[in-house]
């Protein structure tokens, strides 16, 4: 009975297949929470009905499976095993939802609901986010009741169906729970390594606000000959009041958007962390904030991207100037902006810039806000220190994520410190075609996870 002996089991539940095996089964399950359809509803609760709650229940765990209170979310489950008044109690948390399947656009004529190994690669919708990674948890903890007996830790888990929709649902939910959820800490997965061969560990996330801008100057579309040079085209507006949010390099104009909590510890937390690498796109040099380096400007900064743009018909364009214009555009935002003044901001710039008539409506789906816990916090050296003797050392320290979760969920409701290791990589191709893990990150990621339980378990009292 030994934490090395708990490694090794992990270590041979991948080596043997079996881990292989049961992500391809979890893959199998076509659970689209961006998918309206009720094949896809039924899909996301056979999920947890099926292949989540029968796992839990044979490791110890109590499972309560709710429905969503918000009926455009999927339904969550409650696990629970209580092994002491005077324990430790740990949350964790994963989604078995997915983004759509994308049938027909995978290399080689590649199934999404199919877990084709090529390599090192496992392919499949869901594979990197976020099936496989509370698969790892999972079986990590299961590998230290084999190798203990008991967790030495009380241990409630969260699981639910809506977070490639903005978690709809899982505030109301916490509210209503808080107390059954209440533990001394979250220690989750999801999102992506900086490096494939190093372990990464955040404490947060940036937010997200999502919204459309509108430019809307006339009725129907008119020819541009006989109109041009006389009708206002609202591309060209639009175009412009677009520009006014930024300068040609992306950075940000709007004064609210630009966040004060870029502080020498945030500094000193990223500034040997990299960017780069990890199979990923490479990074553009004269992008983003030019004082700051590319570390500080995607986790301790703001960004603002246009996700889409349109106007007209643009698969068939005709010799007409369009009545209307549209950008659906993206903040991702650190700690110490103001979520309720994102768009008012935006609304006071465009005005003064004289883009009075440009309309902005926030998207109505559920969004994340900014969180952050400090990288010296008695909980992220626990579990910075239990990685670093798994890994010989090797570790990624990040304050926040680039990406969002719903962290604030954790943090503003339930009051817990609350820290993310993942075990994808940047090059995963999650939300697109061909989105795969890597099984090297994988077994290393099971190797972390099962020093993190033991040493929890080894716990007389939380870290302070």
């Amino acid at each position: 009975m030994s934490r090395d002996a708990t490694i090794c089991r992990v270590t041979d539940y991948l080596k043997n297949g079996v881990f292989q095996s049961e992500l391809a089964e979890l893959v199998t399950y076509p659970s689209e929470s961006q998918n309206r359809s009720d094949e896809a509803r039924r899909a996301c609760r056979q999920y947890l009905e099926r292949a989540i709650k029968p796992r839990l229940e044979a490791m110890g765990c109590h499972c309560e499976i709710i429905d969503n209170p918000d009926p455009r979310g999927g339904p969550l489950l409650i696990a629970e095993r209580h092994e002491g008044d005077d324990l430790t109690t740990v949350l964790s948390y994963g989604h078995g939802d997915t983004v759509l399947g994308q049938e027909g656009m995978w290399r080689d004529g590649r199934d999404p609901w199919t877990l084709t190994p090529e390599g090192d690669r496992l392919y499949g919708r869901g594979a990197a986010d976020n099936k496989s990674q509370h698969l790892i948890n999972i079986a990590a903890l299961e590998a230290v009741i084999a190798e203990r007996g008991v967790l030495g830790f009380n241990l409630k888990i969260v699981m639910e169906m809506s977070e490639e929709v903005g978690s709809t649902g899982l505030a109301d939910v916490f509210k209503r729970y808080k107390d059954r959820l209440s533990a001394d800490v979250l220690i989750a997965s999801d999102g992506p390594r900086l490096q494939p061969d190093v372990p990464t560990m955040f404490m947060g996330s940036r937010g997200v606000a999502t919204f459309d801008l509108l430019v809307e100057t006339h009725e129907g579309a008119h020819h541009s000959g006989n109109w041009g040079g006389l009708l206002a085209d609202p591309a060209i507006i639009l175009a412009h009041a677009l520009a006014s949010i930024t300068d040609r390099r992306g950075q940000i104009k709007v004064p609210e958007w630009r966040p004060g909590s870029l502080t020498d510890s945030v500094r000193a937390a990223l500034c040997e962390l990299p960017v780069e690498g990890g199979q990923g796109p490479n990074v553009v040099p004269d992008w983003g904030e030019e004082d700051l380096t590319p570390a500080e400007r995607v986790f301790g900064w703001n960004s603002f991207a246009v996700l889409a743009m349109v106007s007209g018909t643009p698969e068939a364009p005709v010799n007409a100037i369009s009545g209307w214009a549209r950008a659906t555009c993206q903040l991702r935002y650190v700690v110490g902006t103001n979520p309720k003044d994102i768009v008012p901001a935006l609304r006071r710039h465009l005005a003064a810039a004289g883009f009075k008539d440009v309309q902005v409506t926030p998207h109505d789906h559920g969004s994340f806000a900014a969180t952050r816990l400090a990288p010296d916090h008695p909980w992220a050296c626990f579990v910075a220190d239990s990685i670093r003797e798994t890994s010989s050392g090797a570790l990624h320290v990040l304050p926040n994520l680039a990406g969002s979760l719903p962290n604030d969920s954790f943090t503003d409701i339930l009051g817990v410190p609350t820290i993310w290791v993942p075990h994808s990589y940047r090059g995963c191709s999650q939300h697109a075609p061909d989105e795969h893990v890597l099984k090297s990150v994988c077994q290393d990621g099971l190797r972390v996870m099962a020093g993190i339980f033991w040493d929890l378990g080894a716990l007389s009292k939380p870290p302070d």
